[in-house]
């Protein structure tokens, strides 16, 4: 499998920017401060167990739902 322009638009491009320089590693300083970072992650775990919570107490509710809404009728013993 070779790896490459196949049609006549690809190799034009591929000349174009053969000589491009693609990868800009003069300035290393992230834009995103770590405490942003920290924050977010807080609040997305915060979110996940809200989600546990709630989801545990809906089915404790719709449990008890259903059980109250169950008709049990007598069983004939032979």
């Amino acid at each position: 499998m070779a790896i490459g322009a196949r049609d006549f638009i690809d190799k034009l491009l591929v000349e174009k920017y053969a000589k491009e320089k693609v990868d800009n590693h003069d300035n290393l300083e992230s834009k995103i401060k770590p405490e942003e970072v920290m924050d977010v992650m807080n609040i997305a775990s915060h979110n996940a167990i809200n989600y546990l919570k709630l989801s545990q107490r809906l089915a404790v509710v719709c449990y008890a739902v259903n059980s109250k809404a169950a008709k049990y009728s007598p069983v004939a013993l032979a």
